[in-house]
């Protein structure tokens, strides 16, 4: 039997999109569910879709929801259990106090060790904690799930704050928070969100430690690892742009390019989806504009459904993937 893995990284509100959009034109092209996945990665915005198909949610039913269409008969008894999500306050509370770093412990560690930390972890401890509350975010998750966690494998990627190391929820067997927690410390984005506490202990966005944390499915017997990649860029897309971009999105891909070669060393076929220079136009730099959801999510599906015409790669998908 094929055993197929499902990376969904990083990303914001915009990556989000770019999600629906990519899983959209995979099930179009292939008639892959990607709810049959043997095992879904999923680190902030992934974790937010990860929890979502693992809710029950098919592909075609979060591309519609982003561009507002009209849902299945079972994607609509599916929302209509999650009803009106809470609307996310963009604006942060107002404090009197002076902002300091939310992890001083970890900075000083890290500069007594440098060669053992990453840009993303140094980036989380430095920022000041944020103040926006992450209950949104799981609100919108809590509604599809009746037990603490799904019955199919779905490991969320987060950071712990104190010790800049990085937890994945349904993997390691402590700790053991709900669904929709986990999404919500997977989905606190430093210096935006407040980092949330489980256990006594203050997470962050697994973003900190790679935006697709897709060596976590090295070793394990999978056939095939799809992965879809906001954060980063096709080499191509990068050429231009403004340099701050592109050296993120550079050191993004970089971070991938060593994950992907990586489950190729164990046996795996890997197939990437990030953004080419259209969807790069179109996402801005403000990964938390909502307003780009529509457009960025049918660019995505036109980005992939391009993609998925290219002989190499539908050729290497049929001969992995199960027959719809």
């Amino acid at each position: 039997m094929t055993k197929v893995g499902l990376v969904l990284g990083a990303g914001g509100v915009v990556g989000h999109a770019y999600h629906a959009g990519t899983l959209a034109a995979l099930a179009e092209a292939t008639g892959w569910d990607a709810r049959t996945a043997d095992v879904i990665v999923g680190t902030s915005a992934g974790s937010a879709v990860g929890a979502t198909l693992r809710g029950g949610v098919s592909s075609p039913d979060l591309f519609a929801r982003q561009m507002g269409e009209p849902l299945s008969d079972e994607g609509r008894r599916l929302y209509d259990r999650v009803g009106t999500p809470v609307e996310l306050a963009m604006r942060p509370r107002l404090g009197g106090r002076v902002p300091s770093p939310s992890s001083p412990g970890y900075l000083l560690r890290s500069a007594l060790q440098p060669w053992r930390t990453r840009p993303g972890l140094l980036l989380a401890a430095a920022l000041p904690a944020g103040q926006v509350a992450t209950e949104v975010v799981g609100s919108r998750v809590r509604g599809f799930h009746d037990l603490p966690w799904p019955e199919r494998d779905l490991w969320i990627c987060a950071v712990r704050l104190d010790a800049g190391t990085r937890v994945v929820f349904g993997r390691d067997r402590s700790p053991t928070p709900d669904v929709a927690t986990a999404v919500e410390a997977s989905s606190a984005i430093p210096g935006f969100f407040q980092p949330v506490m489980i256990d006594g202990v203050r997470y962050v966005d697994g973003g900190a430690h790679s935006p697709t944390n897709a060596d976590l499915l090295a070793g394990r017997p999978l056939d095939l690892v799809v992965v879809i990649s906001s954060m980063s860029a096709a080499r191509r897309a990068l050429r231009g742009g403004p340099l701050p971009a592109v050296v993120g999105r550079a050191m993004h891909s970089r971070n991938l390019a060593l994950e992907v070669q990586k489950l190729r060393r164990h046996g795996s076929h890997v197939v990437v989806f990030q953004p080419d220079a259209d969807a790069l136009a179109l996402m801005g730099h403000n990964a938390m504009d909502f307003r780009r959801r529509e457009p960025v999510a049918r660019m995505a599906r036109e980005s992939a459904l391009r993609r998925l015409k290219r002989p190499e790669v539908m050729e290497g998908l049929a001969a992995v993937l199960p027959s719809p």
